[in-house]
């Protein structure tokens, strides 16, 4: 492009600066440094996750063979090699773009929100890289196809270059919406909460996890390449009482409305005539708020009166609820007004399933935060399975729970929640509530 400029024109030399200024500009944001290696300019609001010759900031979980390899600029994960390689810090809400290039049958993942053990797919979440027009991949279900989140929301096909091509791709996660854009092309644009199939829950867990590592889930039977990495971090600060969306609040963090207080057992209340009910819970509640009171946006329990209930049922649905003890303190939650996930000052730590006989009551691990600070549970309940996390680790995973009112009888198919009396002070906020709409 040439520009004519007469000599001692004011006007014209401005008008050259401002266009000069504007094509570097141009140059900085849309063309590569080097053209050669295919190395871009970091985006603005971007941070560089691979610097091109280091694995610096990143940490290997099962890694075989030569693992990851740096060369070229690229992060190679050969025929042999892989592992799961992670990103050192963890991530919530955010923007992940990057380019790959696979051989004739590569196959991959990227790792969302990974715990950083186990499968990623299922205590994680992960989506696909595959060389999709590969005849070894010809039957695969529909959400195995590269894009997909694996399993769970399946992408639209044919947006992949084909093997030995450098693709473009970006993900973003921002609480449960998920969109996959690959070489421009929306491959997935999906609600996690969307997802109300009973087995892909129990079989996926890791897809409702908060926070979690970025990385790339490496394996053969082909190489499979990496380059320009970026993360736009876009991580926010929940606040105290505030649902986050697709949830409803059980406290309002002022009052305790939509609670009442506990009469008797689910067997006992269903014999009560409507009348009797009635006049029982007005009676319990006029008592349970002299005990349960809310102090500076937290219910506080005193000790010294029963549990505390929520005035709606609910059938299938995730709950999540910030909860502290003192120490030697003892609770739990309630589900379908049945005992309990547990909450407890004990080594074995809370989350477990206390009061099942046949099916495992423990958590598997001791997740709990130091005595007198804040924890957090997620839990899930689709028919009479339960998942738990206690703060962001899954500590029981689609366990029965069983009827403690009458062992001869499955768990009620609905019911209350409630905050467990135990004669100890009690700490909640933060309980929220999702239903889940289950096909059956």
């Amino acid at each position: 492009m040439r520009f004519r400029l007469f000599k001692g024109s004011l006007a014209g030399v401005v008008l050259l600066l401002l266009l000069t200024t504007n094509l570097s500009n141009c140059h900085a944001q849309l063309s590569p440094i080097d053209p050669k290696d295919g190395t871009k300019r970091t985006p603005k609001g971007f941070t560089r996750l691979f610097d091109g010759t280091t694995l610096n900031g990143w940490h290997l979980d099962g890694g075989h063979g030569p693992g990851y390899v740096p060369k070229d600029n690229a992060l190679v994960v050969p025929a042999d090699g892989g592992g799961n390689l992670y990103t050192d810090k963890v991530y919530s809400d955010f923007v992940f773009r990057f380019e790959y290039r696979v051989d004739k049958g590569g196959n991959n993942g990227i790792g969302l929100r990974a715990p950083g053990g186990g499968d990623t797919a299922y205590v994680g979440m992960e989506c696909q890289v595959l060389d999709d027009y590969d005849a070894q991949y010809a039957n695969l279900l529909p959400g195995q196809y590269h894009g997909s989140i694996y399993r769970v929301l399946p992408a639209k096909r044919g947006a992949p270059k084909h093997a030995g091509e450098w693709n473009e791709e970006e993900i973003t996660a921002t609480g449960r919406h998920i969109k996959v854009k690959v070489n421009g092309i929306v491959t997935v644009d999906g609600d996690l909460n969307s997802v109300v199939d009973p087995e892909t829950i129990a079989e996926h867990p890791g897809m409702l996890r908060e926070k979690g590592f970025v990385g790339f889930l490496g394996h053969g039977p082909a190489e499979v390449q990496f380059r320009n990495i970026f993360i736009k971090d876009l991580s926010k600060q929940a606040k105290d009482n505030v649902a986050p969306k697709g949830f409803t609040a059980l406290f309002n963090g002022k009052d305790l409305t939509g609670w009442k207080g506990l009469v008797k057992s689910p067997p006992e209340r269903a014999k009560m005539s409507a009348e009797q009910l009635e006049s029982a819970i007005k009676s319990a509640t006029e008592e349970a708020v002299k005990h349960w009171t809310v102090q500076d946006g937290v219910i506080v329990y005193d000790g010294k009166n029963d549990s505390l209930c929520t005035v709606k049922d609910y059938r299938d649905f995730e709950m999540l609820v910030d909860w502290k003890i003192n120490p030697k303190g003892d609770s739990g939650i309630y589900l379908r007004g049945s005992p309990q996930v547990q909450i407890w000052d004990r080594a074995e730590g809370s989350g477990g399933l206390y009061n099942n006989q046949k099916n495992p009551s423990n958590p598997t691990k001791n997740a709990d935060n130091p005595v007198g600070q804040w924890n957090h549970f997620r839990i899930v309940m689709v028919g009479e399975k339960v998942s738990v996390y206690l703060n962001d680790q899954l500590v029981v995973h689609n366990v029965t729970m069983e009827n403690y009112w009458e062992r001869n009888k499955p768990i009620y198919r609905m019911g209350q929640l409630e905050l467990q009396h135990h004669g100890d002070a009690l700490y909640f906020k933060n309980i929220y509530v999702r239903e889940i709409n289950t096909k059956e």
